[in-house]
């Protein structure tokens, strides 16, 4: 999950070798012993690409240039172990899967999961994350002390409605353990064509055991803003990532609210895991006064550089900004900006904590790398990497928002005793079907519960948990923790004592 995501084309580098005694110069070029492979190390250690705020705010790359002595002494051992490798191994090795082995383990030994080596696939990959859509389950992962974490589902997405959460850790894929792997390698198991199923075996905090979750695969299209009036003039707009478009989609939601009598607004930037800096810019700057900072980078050298707001950013009525530990990145960025420049109030949770930028640089043949370049910090000079902004209004979500996914293909029945009927059996009483105990034994009581369920919403009334009833006990809770949202009640609250 990375700050900025934004992929621009680089120069790329151009490397000519002259042979006088070869015949067609338009055929494959085959390089010299340590050549090769030196060429695509110096190029990770070496280029210098354009930062990720480079990228968004329209500066020019520099061309690379590798000069001087083709021998580097540090790279010695590098070419012995793949000299051995390839003269003594007992199989003809793959070089190009060697050296792209070689750049990943670079990469991997910075102990930093915001950077990764990509090959050509994995960085087509990487550049659909900004596309208009893409096809998969729709959440946003991070590498994390070995293994794969959810930051946030994407509203709407297959993963929400599978009832994947924020800290959610997946162990497998389709049964394959991906513990070890990159983010960019358990991307390439998770996502998949439309129609298709993936089934995640996630370990969830506060939970016992692991539970299984099936999700079929769909296209997941970037709409990235959602307006809606919720009475008394007050409006709310949902950002759910920052894309391409976001910042004129949020222009014109706003506008068309503001035509149904908007007089105060709660943007919600719970469960947005970043994306663009340049949309979290545009935005932040419609509601911090005209040069106030928003954020600073601080580069390795103790360089720091100061973003300030470019437009009038004095909106016209009050602003509260819901946050959860699902706001990472950039939609932190902007919470920082607003909270510290603007004096706007932050309502829900801590957010995730991320606090550094990334760049993409782009190798010939396709692939690249993306690593870590600076910090960013909020404009009062707070890093929140790893430790989140804190909300002025702390409120907490009802336990029943973390409840596993409960497979609509178990059968759950008289006599039965599992984690899945004790899930159940937390979902019924939550629903105010009240199964008479909530320690995972299906007795005659949580019976008569399923079939009072299941006669309210005219299902047959078997008294058993599967197929159309599990889903409709979903679907359910999902309408109760959209219509209890206590989050949202608590910001319309201060908007409300804010409305002149």
């Amino acid at each position: 999950m990375e700050v900025v995501k934004a992929v621009d084309e680089q120069n790329q580098l151009q490397e000519q070798e002259q042979n006088a005694g070869q015949r067609d110069k338009s055929a494959v070029i085959r390089m010299k012993r340590p050549v090769f492979i030196l060429l695509l190390v110096l190029v990770v250690v070496l280029a210098s690409g354009i930062t990720a705020f480079a990228l968004s705010f329209g500066k020019e790359t520099q061309p690379i240039v590798i000069g001087g002595n083709s021998e580097r002494e540090e790279f010695e051992k590098l070419y012995r172990a793949y000299d051995t490798l390839k003269k003594g191994y007992y199989e003809d090795i793959d070089e190009d899967k060697v050296i792209s082995g070689a750049i990943n383990g670079m990469v991997q030994a910075l102990d930093d999961p915001y950077s990764t080596y990509m090959d050509e696939k994995d960085a087509k990959e990487f550049q659909h994350s900004v596309s208009s859509s893409f096809e998969g389950i729709g959440a946003e992962i991070q590498e994390k002390d070995g293994y794969i974490m959810i930051v946030s589902p994407l509203k709407g997405s297959p993963a929400e409605k599978a009832g994947l959460k924020p800290k959610d850790i997946v162990l497998m894929v389709d049964g394959k353990s991906i513990q070890g792997m990159s983010s960019t390698q358990a991307v390439m198991l998770i996502r998949g064509e439309k129609g298709t199923k993936v089934e995640l075996t996630i370990q969830r905090p506060g939970v016992e055991g692991t539970i299984k979750v099936p999700i079929i695969r769909d296209e997941i299209p970037i709409e990235t803003v959602h307006g809606e009036m919720v009475g008394d003039g007050i409006a709310k707009v949902q950002i759910t990532t920052f894309s391409t478009h976001t910042s004129k989609e949020l222009v014109d939601t706003l506008n068309g609210l503001q035509k149904e009598g908007m007089k105060g607004l709660v943007l919600d930037l719970r469960q947005n895991p970043g994306g663009l800096l340049e949309q979290a810019v545009a935005i932040s700057s419609m509601f911090v006064p005209e040069g106030k900072l928003l954020f600073k980078v601080e580069e390795r050298n103790g360089m720091v550089k100061e973003y300030k707001s470019k437009n009038e950013g004095n909106p016209d009525f009050p602003l509260v900004v819901l946050i959860d530990s699902g706001s990472a990145s950039a939609s932190e960025i902007l919470a920082g900006a607003v909270k510290e420049s603007a004096g706007v109030p932050l309502v829900g949770e801590k957010t995730f904590g991320k606090g550094t930028v990334q760049t993409v640089q782009d190798f010939p043949d396709g692939s690249n790398v993306k690593f870590t370049t600076a910090k960013w910090l909020t404009p009062n000079g707070n890093w929140i990497h790893k430790k989140g902004i804190e909300p002025d209004y702390k409120v907490a979500v009802p336990d029943y928002y973390n409840l596993p996914y409960l497979d609509p293909k178990l059968e759950l029945k008289l006599g039965s005793s599992s984690n899945d009927v004790k899930t159940a059996q937390q979902m019924l009483s939550v629903l105010g079907f009240y199964p008479g105990r909530k320690d995972g034994f299906y007795d005659e009581k949580t019976e008569n519960a399923v079939k009072a369920l299941q006669k309210a919403n005219k299902l047959p009334e078997n008294g058993i948990v599967t197929g159309r009833t599990t889903e409709k006990i979903i679907e359910l809770l999902q309408e109760k923790i959209v219509k209890d949202d206590p989050q949202l009640k608590k910001a319309i609250e201060v908007v409300k004592k804010e409305i002149k």
